[in-house]
């Protein structure tokens, strides 16, 4: 498809939703909107699914295309883009499978592990338990302290504790499964925070690496959305052979998982080298303070084009 016949399709943004993540959702798809516009898209609408009508607006609405910015419950777990396939509507990023793959930590995890992808070690549990005290000297045996206890299915570092002693497991357990489903503790591994963004299809390729500097105990939700230059810094300060290997296992993740269009795999580097991978966005954030925007721009491709790529890709894998 040549760029002219690309400009002339109508696209509709789909943000909001009922996640936790909703604000920062709608942010993303303005400014996702914004940038389609800016790379000439004759027509760009913005939907929200949780207003009254979606699905008649989104059904009769004539759109050759969706680009999702739905983070969260709903929008990265495969739910969007069910409806998305039942109504025939091409859509960006992951498929059904992938995005509920990724989603769920534990099936990521082993998907990681089939894929000779280091992860931490990590054990779940359901929502609503609370471990006894010999649970609790199991969990800190096997895994130590700190550890990190985190919702299974969930983003942008909502309900997220790093638990520094046995008395607040069970209340960081609680608060972890706030939203049901289940809750996953995981060892706390040291060492230097990345993040390593792919884009493409069938020949994907790792951008820029993305030092994430925090001055927190992680990367946090205040953090993540305070100005990029606070805490990134691109290209990251990694020894070439490290930097390559992170490069290499994002984008393995990238097509074990099955992701299209684009991920965003997060990362600590021990301190023996090794990049050991924490998790894989299929919708990564998409505003200006975002990581994989950030990394792009570093890489020589600005927001609007980044988009006009993301709904390429879309057609593209839609025509097969």
């Amino acid at each position: 498809m040549d760029r002219e016949e690309l400009l002339s399709k109508s696209v509709v943004v789909i943000c909001g939703g009922w996640s936790d993540e909703r604000e920062i959702s709608l942010l993303s798809g303005e400014q996702c909107a914004l940038a389609l516009q800016e790379a000439g898209f004759a027509r760009v609408d913005t939907l929200d699914p949780a207003d009254d009508g979606f699905v008649s607006s989104l059904s009769s609405g004539g759109y050759d295309v969706a680009f999702v910015a739905m983070h969260g419950r709903y929008g990265e777990d495969g739910c969007i883009q069910g409806l998305l396939e039942v109504m025939r509507i091409p859509y960006t990023f992951s498929g059904v499978s992938a995005s509920a793959a990724a989603t769920e930590k534990e099936i990521t995890k082993a998907i990681y592990a089939a894929a000779g992808i280091r992860a931490p070690r990590g054990i779940d549990v359901s929502a609503g338990c609370s471990l006894s005290d010999e649970q609790i000297d199991r969990v800190i045996g096997e895994l130590g302290l700190p550890l990190f206890v985190k919702p299974a299915a969930n983003g942008s570092s909502y309900g997220i504790t790093r638990v520094t002693e046995r008395s607040a497991l069970n209340g960081a357990i609680a608060l972890a499964g706030r939203g049901g489903g289940r809750v996953l503790i995981e060892e706390c591994v040291e060492g230097t925070e990345i993040t390593v963004p792919v884009i493409g299809n069938d020949e994907p390729r790792a951008l820029p690496i993305v030092e994430i500097v925090t001055g927190s105990e992680f990367y946090d939700l205040k953090v993540k959305y305070e100005p990029s230059a606070m805490h990134h810094v691109i290209p990251a300060r990694l020894e070439p052979g490290i930097y390559a290997r992170a490069q290499e296992i994002a984008v393995r993740a990238h097509r074990a998982l099955g992701c299209s269009g684009c991920s965003r795999s997060d990362f600590i580097v021990n301190a023996e080298g090794e990049p050991i991978i924490l998790e894989t966005n299929t919708i990564p954030g998409m505003t200006s303070e975002s990581l994989l925007p950030d990394s792009a721009r570093h890489g020589g491709i600005e927001f609007p084009e980044l988009c006009r790529r993301f709904v390429e890709y879309a057609l593209d894998r839609a025509s097969r």
